[in-house]
């Protein structure tokens, strides 16, 4: 059976740097890992082919049984709202809109029944402790409200890929933990494959597995 995301001999550049250096990588549907390394390490980058976000330069990148190199634009964006859940360290949350209705704008983009993503974002809401600031403008809220509310979207559609970049990089050490926690518990309730880039090691420890990137490649 092949594995749910599968990477080989992946090379990125851009231009004529560098960034990925023949990266291969199995991961099986339902893991959580860390992938650690210092700024500049392209653990990013990684991260940002598994989600159709950008394509390799060579290689093949599998996921969910598709090879990502080879979908059109229509096809990733399909792929993008189907499948991946993102939660970056910034929120990106629409200013124009209320935090509710950034939570549930990727329903309404993917065509997702509504109904049912409106029950399970909001029973999310009620244990990230937000549920009453569903109706607030996102300049309305703090930091860590915000990362709350983009936690909320990236899983209200039950994605079986959940791609977290950094997503603790604003908040202090202890909700860092708590966030990390809460994001690997929810994973596994979701049954979704999570992986989360960091530097933190505190963060890394929070996970069995875990992978070191340097200089565009795998160490460990």
């Amino acid at each position: 059976m092949n594995p749910f995301i599968k990477l080989k001999d992946i090379e990125k550049n851009y231009g004529s740097t560098p960034v990925l250096r023949g990266v291969n990588l199995e991961i099986e549907a339902g893991e959580c890992l860390a992938i650690k390394g210092a700024s500049g390490s392209g653990k990013s980058t990684l991260l940002y082919l598994l989600g159709g976000l950008e394509k390799a330069s060579k290689g093949e990148v599998h996921v969910a049984q598709k090879n990502l190199n080879k979908l059109d634009d229509d096809s990733l964006a399909q792929f993008r709202n189907q499948t991946v859940g993102f939660v970056f360290q910034f929120h990106f949350l629409l200013p124009s809109i209320t935090a509710w209705g950034n939570i549930i704008l990727p329903a309404r983009i993917g065509g997702h029944d509504v109904n049912k993503v409106t029950v399970r974002a909001k029973n999310l809401a009620q244990r990230l402790g937000v549920a009453g600031l569903l109706e607030k403008w996102p300049h309305q809220l703090s930091g860590g409200e915000q990362q709350r509310i983009n936690i909320i979207r990236a899983l209200s559609l039950q994605p079986p890929l959940l791609l977290c970049d950094e997503p603790t990089g604003n908040l202090d050490s202890l909700n860092s933990q708590k966030v990390t926690t809460l994001l690997k518990e929810l994973a596994v309730e979701n049954k979704s494959t999570l992986i989360l880039v960091t530097h933190d090691e505190k963060v890394a420890s929070v996970f069995e597995r875990k992978i070191v990137i340097e200089d565009g490649q795998i160490i460990r």
